[in-house]
């Protein structure tokens, strides 16, 4: 009973539960349209509802940015990506990686060892595989993005090994 009454209270004070995280009415009420004035502005994106990314992304996206999924190795459009410019998350369009920072890691997915904006990328243990500590790569608005290895290249030694169903590409030049 406590815990229902708490839930109740938390709906009285206007805060919804969904997947784990609160967010406002005006969120849970949120369309396509709002959600991609926020994703332009570049504000509130930890507000846009599972609901909805599933209307903005491919389903491959979606299982991968939402519900931590890999795409096959050596199937992803940017993995022999050259040109200069820059990565941004499929959804939240958050610049996280470089081309200046790119290189062929054989893995079979886009590989980079180092981030172009730390403040966009968020780092967490993850056990999801076998029990196994892993790294994951997430984005600052929760899209998983990868996961990051020790054995890249100098200077940092690290192998951002990151899904390209997950970035998109900005070249520098159209």
């Amino acid at each position: 009973m406590g815990k229902s009454l708490s839930i109740a209270a938390l709906a009285l004070a206007g805060v919804v539960l969904n997947a784990g995280i609160f967010v406002s009415p005006v969120a849970a009420e949120m369309d396509v349209a709002q959600a991609k004035a926020l994703i332009s502005s570049g504000d509130k994106l930890e507000t846009i509802p599972k609901s909805i990314w599933k209307q903005l992304l491919t389903p491959e996206q979606y299982d991968i940015l939402w519900k931590s999924g890999t795409e096959r190795p050596f199937t992803g459009d940017l993995l022999k990506e050259k040109r200069k410019g820059v990565f941004v998350t499929s959804g939240c369009q958050l610049p996280v990686f470089s081309s200046t920072h790119k290189f062929k890691s054989g893995t079979g997915w886009p590989s980079f060892w180092e981030v172009f904006d730390r403040d966009n990328v968020v780092l967490e243990d993850d056990y999801s595989w076998y029990g196994v500590k892993r790294i994951e790569v997430k984005s600052k608005c929760g899209e998983h993005l990868g996961h990051v290895f020790e054995d890249g290249p100098k200077p940092t030694g690290l192998r951002y090994c990151i899904n390209s169903a997950a970035l998109k590409f900005i070249p520098d030049e159209p």
